[in-house]
């Protein structure tokens, strides 16, 4: 996959998150095993609760800076099926922040088993004109600082 650079290690030996998620009969496909779609669902998932565990409220930023998270581009590659019950890891970390957008690697695991991994871009946009935005310098500072140690259950490794 064009521009995929990520580690495929055990959830928590690397540099970021990770966000358990347990997969329910309507995550599951008429084969019993995790739709291919849902991992987006569940990578998405994961970054909304490491933004809200680094003190970010998407809701107030839009209503206080105009500035709302947008998913640009993704690229998924899948190794492995979830089945029904199963509790998948899913593993987060940035891998490059700019200006105005966010390049996220996320990794999904069960039980030490690759399942999918994941390269998402998203970008910061003025949530009226639908247009490119700097990241605001509150929001930039918690990504480079990453979730507190009191974060709901994220297990985080210094983002």
């Amino acid at each position: 996959m064009r521009g995929m650079n990520m580690s495929t290690s055990q959830p928590g030996t690397e540099i970021g998150c990770t966000w358990p998620i347990r997969v329910y009969y309507e995550d599951t496909d008429a084969g019993g095993i995790v739709f291919y779609a849902n991992y987006l669902k569940f990578f998405e998932r994961a970054r909304t609760e490491w933004l809200r565990a680094c003190g970010v409220d998407q809701n107030r930023l839009a209503d206080e800076t105009g500035a709302m998270f947008i998913v640009r581009s993704t690229a998924v590659d899948y190794r492995a099926p979830a089945r029904l019950d199963d509790v998948v890891k899913i593993v987060s970390r940035i891998e490059r922040l700019g200006r105005a957008s966010v390049d996220f690697a996320q990794e999904a695991w069960r039980e030490g088993t690759l399942l999918a991994t994941s390269s998402i871009r998203v970008g910061c946009v003025d949530r009226v004109a639908l247009r490119p935005a700097a990241i605001p310098p509150p929001v930039l500072a918690a990504l480079r600082r990453g979730p507190g140690v009191s974060n709901g259950g994220m297990s985080t490794n210094n983002v």
